[in-house]
């Protein structure tokens, strides 16, 4: 590995647009390893790039933290992932995806309906909610996110 093939910790949040924080707490879960240089200081790879910007697009998809941990395991560490390696990671969560993407297209449905009915309150709404029977089954936005 040549030297210019690591990075030193402010160089990777430069790049990534991550804090050191934010870095440093993906370390201690696993999802990026680092070498220590002669002086003790942080190194990692330039591929580490990927793997957090992985990270940060897996959860702007909605993917919660365990769920990218467990994709993240099947990468390899110590040597820069291949397109094999992110493609087994797409096929795994393309599912998940497909099911989020129709949960937002049904809300999203449903929302233009309700905002469409004018009276904005599904308390006082006569079309999806007549006499508030919702309330009556509990708490949270079921009509909606359901």
């Amino acid at each position: 590995m040549k030297a210019n093939d690591l990075l030193s910790i402010g160089e990777l949040a430069r790049r990534t647009g991550l804090s050191v924080s934010a870095i440093r707490f993906y370390e201690e879960k696993g999802l990026v390893e680092a070498f220590r240089s002669s002086g003790n200081q942080r190194r990692f790879m330039r591929s580490d790039i990927r793997r957090l910007s992985f990270i940060l697009i897996a959860q702007r998809l909605g993917l919660q933290l365990d769920e990218i941990e467990q994709e993240m395991r099947r990468l390899p560490q110590g040597r820069t992932p291949n397109a094999r390696d992110w493609s087994k990671i797409s096929r795994s969560i393309r599912s998940q995806l497909d099911q989020r993407i129709a949960e937002l297209e049904r809300v999203r449905s449903t929302l233009d309906g309700c905002i469409g009915c004018g009276c904005l309150s599904l308390r006082k709404c006569q079309l999806y909610n007549k006499d508030d029977r919702l309330g009556a089954e509990g708490v949270g936005p079921r009509q909606i996110l359901s």
